[in-house]
Order: C-alpha cells, then sequence, then structure tokens
C-alpha cells in the first residue's frame, strides 16, 4: 500500500533523521512531504541537506519552507547573517557548512530556492510550516512570510473545543478550505506533547526536535506515527536550540 508521510522540523539533526527514516521500513513507492525547517540547532544542518538533495532522487518527494530554511537561503546567497538566525541556531549551521565548497553551496542554494510555500493535494489536505491569516485560504494571503513564521493558525486551532462542528458557526473561516492542515513551526512539547497533535482539522507535526523533543513522522491516511529517539540522546555532547533565547515553555490546552 501505498503511503505519504509527513515530516516535522529537523533543525539539522541528521541522526535523528536516519534513524526515523530506518523505523519508517521505507517502501519503494512511498513518498514523503517534508514540512521546512532542516537547519538551525544540532550541527549536522548541511549534512541534512546533502542527504534530502541524494534521498528525493530515490523517493517521491515535496519539499516545504520553514523559516530557518529562509534564513539559511539568505545566508547561502547574500551572506546575510541576520541576529535572529544567528542566535536561534543559524550559528551551528555556518559551522556546519565549514567543509563544504562553494559549488556544493550552489547546489544547497538551489535546493532551498526550490522549496515549496506550501502544497494541496488532490484531497484537499494543505501541508505549510507554519501557517496563514487570510479566511480565504492560502491562495489569497497577501504576506507570504506567514507561511513560514505565523503562529495563529495553530493557536486558533489548539484553543479552541476540538470537538467543534465543521457546520458550526464557531468553526474558523481558515479552516474550511481544507480537509486536513499539516504544519511544523510550534513544537508540541510546548503543549505537553512528545507526539503530533491534532487540534480541530490541523495536525501539528514539529515534536521539538531541536530541542528536548523527537523527530516525527505521520502516515497521513492512517495517522500511523514514527518517531527517532529524543534528539538531544543522539548529541550528547550538544545543546542544540535548548541553549537559545527562545524557551519551551509547557502549556496547557483544551482536552
Amino acid at each position: 500500500m501505498t503511503r505519504t508521510l509527513a515530516i516535522g522540523d529537523i533543525h539539522g539533526g541528521f541522526k535523528a533523521l536516519k534513524q526515523l527514516l530506518q523505523r519508517i521500513d521505507i517502501k519503494e513507492d512511498d513518498s514523503f512531504i517534508f514540512l521546512g525547517d532542516y537547519v538551525d540547532g544540532w550541527s549536522d544542518s548541511a549534512q541534512v541537506i546533502q542527504y534530502l538533495i541524494e534521498f528525493s532522487k530515490q523517493y517521491d518527494c515535496i519539499f516545504i519552507k520553514g523559516n530557518h530554511d529562509a534564513w539559511c537561503e539568505q545566508w547561502l546567497e547574500k551572506g546575510i547573517e541576520n541576529q535572529p538566525w544567528f542566535v536561534n541556531g543559524g550559528q551551528e549551521t555556518i559551522e556546519s557548512y565549514r567543509s563544504f565548497t562553494q559549488e556544493e553551496k550552489q547546489i544547497h542554494l538551489k535546493f532551498f530556492k526550490d522549496m515549496k510555500l506550501y502544497h494541496i493535494d488532490k484531497k484537499d489536505r494543505l501541508f505549510i510550516h507554519a501557517g496563514f491569516t487570510s479566511m480565504h485560504g492560502v491562495e489569497k494571503e497577501v504576506h507570504t512570510e506567514n507561511f513560514y513564521f505565523d503562529r495563529t493558525l495553530w493557536e486558533m486551532a489548539i484553543t479552541m473545543d476540538k470537538r467543534i462542528e465543521k457546520h458550526s458557526e464557531l468553526y474558523p473561516n481558515r479552516l474550511k478550505h481544507y480537509h486536513e492542515i499539516y504544519i511544523g513551526h510550534t513544537p508540541t512539547i510546548r503543549f505537553n506533547s512528545e507526539v503530533p497533535l491534532k487540534a480541530i482539522n490541523v495536525w501539528n507535526v514539529d515534536t521539538g526536535a531541536a530541542f528536548s523533543g523527537k523527530l516525527s513522522a505521520i502516515d497521513i491516511d492512517t495517522k500511523e506515527v514514527f518517531q527517532s529517539d529524543e534528539v538531544q540522546k543522539l548529541y550528547l555532547n550538544e545543546k542544540g536550540r535548548n541553549h537559545n533565547p527562545y524557551r519551551i515553555i509547557k502549556k496547557k490546552y483544551p482536552k
């Protein structure tokens, strides 16, 4: 049976990515939708990108662009090291590229440029890194940076009654356009969950691999979840993004 697997934020955790793919037990006709933020955090960001470039030659893959990927693309293209990027994993990413040639960096730059801002499949399932703000759907979004920075979509979903019916007047207009929405960007460990979370029709697959969580994948049809070990245990001499100003604050959400 053909599977499509959505994979959450990797953040330079190459060891976790390899472990996760091994646990998935990949079949030849499997396809993959990566939800962004491949870099920034653990020490193997450049190695993650190199691996995914080769991986996509063998398997059907869609790569969604995250905010960290946009920052890294800017650095690869123009050498710009903006402060938010540098302190939120960019420093580790720059270090990971020390052994890469300029030619190899250009190949990676093309990979970043070719990433999609979102993907909608034949069953009206939306795949996007963060979210969008337009009530009319992603096609009507004015500021495309919202696709990889917005948190209001998830905040809206997680704070509303998950049992709300689609025909209810309270059902958010943004969510009516899609059968399901798959996102990353906001770690589920902030909401006391080590596995992907569903709120209304939004699935959050970022389980905090950049911090103390695991790297996760979900079969979008069966909802079977696959996970690596806690990424921090795979990089014992590193802190990932745990040393950065952005802290994971656990919150309670409606049951």
